[in-house]
């Protein structure tokens, strides 16, 4: 399946960060084959800002205990390697309205901000673990790197 471009949630960034994961195979390969069939992967300042929170946070905190430094380095590959879909006050008005319409709450919150940034951006793909948490979004299309 050809797919034009693609968001890629913060759980599949955290897990290529670490190659201790043992998930990190399965998400290095979905983005290898995603790259290789010449799909736009995507990331938001929500999945940076996610990503930086994970990788600075102390290890007894559920963290991965990075320095500021390490965690740098860190986001400037996911940059180099992805196009960003920048925040606007477009994607906050649809933010708001998602999180009216679905009712959304709690930590759900982040994953209806990135839901907002695809419509506004027209992507209809993202690659994450947690399919479950996209599929009140029947316009967009969650995929699970098990999926591809």
């Amino acid at each position: 399946m050809a797919i034009g471009s693609c968001v890629i949630d913060t759980n599949i960034l955290l897990r290529i960060t670490r190659r201790s994961d043992p998930q990190h195979q399965l998400v290095d390969m979905a983005l290898a084959q995603l790259a290789g069939q010449g799909t736009v992967l995507h990331y938001t300042h929500q999945n940076i800002a996610e990503l930086w929170n994970v990788m600075t946070r102390p290890i007894a905190r559920n963290g991965f205990g990075l320095t500021v430094a390490e965690a740098e380095h860190e986001v400037r590959a996911v940059e180099a390697g992805m196009s960003l879909l920048p925040d606007s006050e477009a994607v906050y008005r649809e933010w708001r309205r998602i999180v009216a319409q679905y009712s959304v709450a709690g930590v759900q919150v982040h994953d209806a901000r990135l839901a907002a940034a695809m419509y506004v951006h027209h992507v209809s793909h993202i690659l994450t673990l947690n399919v479950a948490d996209f599929s009140r979004f029947a316009e967009l299309v969650a995929l699970h790197p098990n999926s591809l």
